[in-house]
């Protein structure tokens, strides 16, 4: 079935080609102006009259008919809208819709002398038979012609609100008289104007709009919701304009219209509509300040996924994808996670936990009995791993979360853990310290009780590890997985793990394949003490990620952690057979590696030039300029990655920071567009749902011309992009 943004694509591609290249059931469709015919009308100097006609079959979003106005000769109030009918949408949930007609009334206040305005009216609509399609937003401008005196008598129909007895506004509102050279100021809900709109089920756009002469204070400006199922993030404000007045000195303020996204954080059994609440005050430029302001407006989140496009910022506007939707059988989709968790052992970030595990079954091979218990609790551990992070994921997005493969990568507190994770499992291997009867079950002779576990730890460890990477297959297999029920979901995640342990499986019940495995001797202690190396080397790297997602005082605090947590590993074996109170300082040396751990989860992420241009040309990820693109015709290649994915980072060495790849961009006219999911950022998440991926890296070319995205592999080579981007060339 074709997905919701798909039909919208169709639709223009149908009326440009006509019935030459239409089916014959769409070429039954009505234009989308006939479908929704609009007649408007000034009654008065504060009201036009709206009369929408709407063809039999077809219906029109509630929620998708937007009003702004088109010239600074109109200023816009509320607009009043007929009830609408309830029902339920596949793509969109609960929603209103209108069919038949409606009738609305919008508020308007037209500036003094002018005899005409510009309306823009915006409406989306479907098509409720077969064919079954949805028009894209469609906007119109209506030219008002205002009556004479129209602007004279609005301006003296204005009504004051109750006001402070000292506040110079109230009482030019209550005398109808000018202030200074200039006419009354407008009425709060008309000089001020709030929207609010769901961008993604993670975040909220705020939007407030202001007439010519009036601005806002951004310090004067706070939000809350009523619903205790959801809390907002900081609002993060554009650049505004320094103002100094002698109400509030100096300040930043913003002018005409400013947009406001919200990160917005709900729980499992949150409402599909939440309230969100603004408080704010403003001035006009001659000095008279309204005072604080409140308003309340619902915003639907279950119809965050399709925003009309009057607002251009939001993730929606970015053009879908040709990949289709996740298909095939049950058993296709076991097999082809079962392929991807295989070749997930020759993923760079799984590597040196093979090292791990290779000890393991050397140390085993004097028995076959000894390498398969290995086997079943390092299995054991891979699968129990899988599961979970699997249901951890499922259940967020199920609470309206859009989190990924690879997404625990994104909390900082989580990479500095593991910081310290693979130092000291290099410090264990390098002989410094022995983990009692060792804690990774490498390196010792285990005993029945603590071989497995050190077992099962080594699979624990090689999924959490695995986790950031994306191979061959799993795309698919994660996308199936997380579109169908939990117990389906698990039986996927539980294939991803059993292809991660199947070499080991196979080697542990296999007599013949487990004798090419060398047999044990001196020379598994210099091997092991080697195989610390790759431990060191992922510390490093894990070091270079926290870096980049909170600076250098990460990687300060991380690394007097780890200075401290090597003195008490150090000391805790030195001091193994001495008395309790030498041990004491080791456990005072581990202590105090806690405290940064701590600081580290307080720092917050340093602000960044979104459109900044890289010095390779790479432009960042915006939805609003990929849109704007797509509608020139430019091609667009788009790299999704991340600091902490290694295949990304490979594929970017390897292939997309080479001079080929930057001659063949040149030569196509392709705007190279990157996005980093090193943070969480609802954008990239909204993009990465649009195609259905659940982790990066993800690559998508968009041809020039109006055509559909296409979705590369996730291991890059530069014949792969050629052939996307230049496909004449072979």
């Amino acid at each position: 079935m074709l997905t919701l943004l798909n039909r919208i694509l169709l639709v223009p591609l149908a009326l440009l080609l006509g019935a030459a290249c239409a089916h014959a059931a769409e070429g039954e469709l009505l234009p989308v102006d006939q479908a929704f015919k609009l007649e408007t009308k000034v009654i008065d100097a504060q009201h036009v009259t709206l009369h929408w006609q709407i063809a039999d079959n077809y219906y029109l979003y509630r929620d998708r008919i937007k009003l702004k106005s088109g010239d600074a000769n109109l200023t816009l109030g509320a607009l009043e809208l007929g009830p609408a009918t309830k029902k339920h949408d596949e793509y969109l949930g609960d929603v209103e819709v209108y069919h038949g007609t409606i009738d609305g009334t919008q508020a308007i206040t037209v500036a003094n002398g002018a005899t005409s305005a510009q309306l823009k009216v915006t409406v989306q609509g479907c098509h409720e038979v077969e064919p079954k399609i949805c028009y894209p937003p469609f906007s119109q401008t209506i030219k008002l012609d205002i009556p004479a005196g129209a602007a004279a008598e609005n301006s003296a129909a204005t009504n004051a609100p109750a006001e402070a007895p000292n506040n110079p506004l109230a009482k030019a509102l209550a005398a109808n008289t000018p202030i200074g050279d200039k006419s009354a100021p407008l009425p709060p809900e008309q000089a001020f104007v709030f929207e609010a709109i769901a961008t993604s089920p993670t975040e909220i756009l705020a939007r407030f709009s202001m007439p010519p002469g009036y601005y806002l204070y951004r310090d004067k400006s706070k939000f809350s919701l009523t619903d205790a199922s959801a809390t907002l993030g900081d609002p993060r404000w554009p650049a505004g304009k320094s103002h100094t007045d002698e109400n509030f000195g100096t300040s930043i303020v913003y002018y005409t219209q400013v947009e406001v996204p919200i990160a917005l954080k709900r729980s499992i059994n949150a409402a599909q509509s939440l309230t969100l609440n603004a408080s704010f005050q403003g001035c006009l430029e001659n000095g008279v300040c309204y005072p604080v302001m409140t308003r309340a407006v619902n915003v639907a989140l279950a119809a965050s996924s399709a925003v009309a496009s009057e607002i251009p910022p939001s993730a929606s506007a970015i053009p879908q994808q040709s990949r289709p939707a996740v298909d095939g059988t049950f058993f296709a989709a076991l097999l082809t996670a079962l392929l991807g968790g295989l070749i997930l052992n020759l993923m760079p970030c799984v590597l040196p936990i093979l090292s791990l595990k290779a000890i393991s079954l050397l140390e085993g091979g004097e028995s076959p009995q000894a390498a398969r218990r290995h086997v079943l609790f390092y299995s054991a551990g891979v699968l129990s791993s899988f599961a979970a992070i699997g249901f951890v994921v499922i259940g967020l997005r199920a609470a309206g979360l859009a989190y990924g493969w690879g997404f625990q990568l994104q909390q900082p507190l989580v990479v500095a853990v593991l910081v310290y994770v693979m130092l000291a499992i290099g410090l264990s291997l390098s002989g410094v310290v022995q983990f009692g009867m060792s804690l990774t079950g490498v390196g010792q002779n285990l005993t029945t009780k603590s071989g497995p576990k050190g077992d099962f730890f080594t699979g624990v460890l090689a999924c959490v590890v695995a986790s950031p990477c994306t191979a061959p297959f799993m795309g698919s297999a994660l996308a199936y997985a997380f579109a169908s029920p939990p117990l389906i979901s698990l039986c996927i995640f539980l294939a991803l793990g059993l292809g991660l342990a199947l070499p080991f499986i196979l080697i542990g019940f296999i007599p013949a394949l487990g004798r090419w495995l060398p047999r044990p001797g001196a020379w598994m202690e210099t091997l092991k003490q080697f195989f610390a190396f790759p431990m060191y080397l992922t510390a490093v790297w894990l070091v270079w990620v926290l870096g980049n997602q909170r600076g250098m005082d990460a990687v300060g605090l991380v690394l007097v952690g780890a200075v401290m947590l090597a003195l008490g590993l150090w000391w805790f074996e030195r001091s193994r057979f001495r008395p309790v109170g030498w041990r004491a300082l080791a456990w005072l040396a581990l202590l105090l590696a806690l405290p940064p751990l701590y600081a580290i989860g307080s720092l917050t992420r340093a602000a960044t030039n979104a459109t900044q241009v890289r010095e390779d040309g790479a432009v960042p990820f915006d939805p609003a300029r990929l849109a704007t693109l797509r509608a020139q015709g430019t091609p667009v290649f788009i790299d999704i990655g991340a600091d902490w994915c290694t295949t990304c980072k490979v594929n970017e060495h390897v292939v997309l920071a080479t001079s080929n790849f930057h001659d063949l961009l040149k030569r196509t006219g392709t705007v190279f567009m990157v996005g980093d999911w090193t943070n969480p950022d609802t954008a990239i998440e909204a993009f990465l749902a649009q195609f259905h991926a659940v982790g990066v890296p993800l690559y998508v070319v968009y041809p020039k011309g109006d055509g559909e995205g296409r979705v590369l592999p996730t291991v890059l080579t530069s014949g792969i992009v050629q052939d996307a981007l230049d496909p004449q060339i072979k």
